[in-house]
């Protein structure tokens, strides 16, 4: 039997994680305001001199860097997001003990992986050194969304697993979705900034207009996009072949283009097509951006369409 208590407080933690999510946003969204002021160009000069014809040695500068200031705002938004990424945690740790089982059986418990999973990338990005702090702001955005619907729409109470679900392959299959979907969901948003940048560069209009301005560059963006989707691909190709042997122990066959099976396949190409075409064709602009996106897309399809509207196998989801 659940136990109804842990149930209850888990979701009182996971609310109170979103809560302090959304301050986090705020804290970020000042941060990304004064970016742009805070941002300076300073020149790097070389500890060593070099002869210039027949005159005096002359220090040349070899690289020119730019330099954000802290912010305040930032700081405490970096620190409340550690804080709700603990809470979150524990709402999810809870959930699994009030259960008795792993704590991502259904839609609720699913999206609320996910959204620990796209968070959890983020801070070990920014820990080293891989994103901007205050792209925080816009990651946020799509988590607090994210926990928003799973606490009001998908709200499911703590209990068994339906029958089709009994199955060690829930570890193993789903686990390997949530960790490419929560780093997926990262790759789209910074993808969708690159797009921004990159237009913002080229002097196209951008609402609101210092939004572009206050971004990294788009060579930065198009990097951090790469990496996180160079990681979860291979992790959602597990998925999806996990999936099928998962499919043959259940229905007996491994593959029948069931419309969750259509849908993964469809996100799973689009994104075999990014990687093949920046590996290939030498993509790196906003083609391969528009791909990213276009993957996220499919990978919201995927999820909240396929399992809420259409019918199939997978309708337990």
């Amino acid at each position: 039997m659940p136990d109804k208590g842990l149930g209850q407080l888990g979701d009182g933690l996971l609310f109170t994680a979103v809560v302090v999510y959304a301050l986090a946003m705020l804290g970020f969204a000042g941060e990304q305001a004064t970016s742009r002021a805070r941002r300076t160009v300073t020149s790097v000069r070389a500890a060593s001199q070099v002869l210039v014809g027949s005159g005096p040695p002359v220090t040349v500068p070899t690289e020119t860097v730019t330099v954000l200031k802290p912010s305040r705002a930032g700081q405490v938004a970096f620190l409340l997001t550690c804080a709700g990424w603990v809470i979150h945690l524990a709402s999810i740790v809870l959930r699994g003990f009030a259960a008795h089982r792993v704590p991502w059986g259904n839609m609720y418990e699913f999206s609320s992986a996910v959204a620990f999973v796209a968070v959890t990338a983020f801070l070990g990005m920014v820990v080293r050194g891989r994103i901007e702090r205050s792209l925080g702001a816009f990651v946020m955005v799509p988590v607090v969304l994210y926990l928003g619907l799973a606490s009001s729409l998908l709200y499911t109470a703590a209990g068994p697993l339906v029958p089709a679900l009994h199955s060690y392959w829930i570890k193993i299959h789903v686990a390997a979705a949530i960790l490419a979907s929560g780093s997926f969901l990262l790759s789209g948003v910074v993808a969708l900034l690159y797009l921004l940048r990159s237009r913002y560069d080229d002097g196209g209009r951008v609402f609101p207009i210092s939004l572009g301005a206050s971004l990294p560059t788009a060579a930065a963006l198009d990097r951090m996009s790469y990496a996180v989707i160079a990681f979860a691909f291979p992790v959602w190709t597990f998925a999806i072949i996990a999936g099928a042997i998962w499919a043959e122990s259940a229905w007996g066959r491994y593959w029948g283009w069931d419309p969750k099976e259509t849908w993964s396949f469809i996100t799973w190409v689009l994104y075999a097509g990014y990687l093949h075409a920046r590996a290939t064709a030498g993509w790196k602009g906003r083609k391969a951006a528009w791909v990213a996106v276009a993957a996220a897309g499919a990978l919201i399809v995927d999820y909240y369409v396929v399992n809420i509207f259409v019918v199939g196998l997978h309708s337990y989801a």
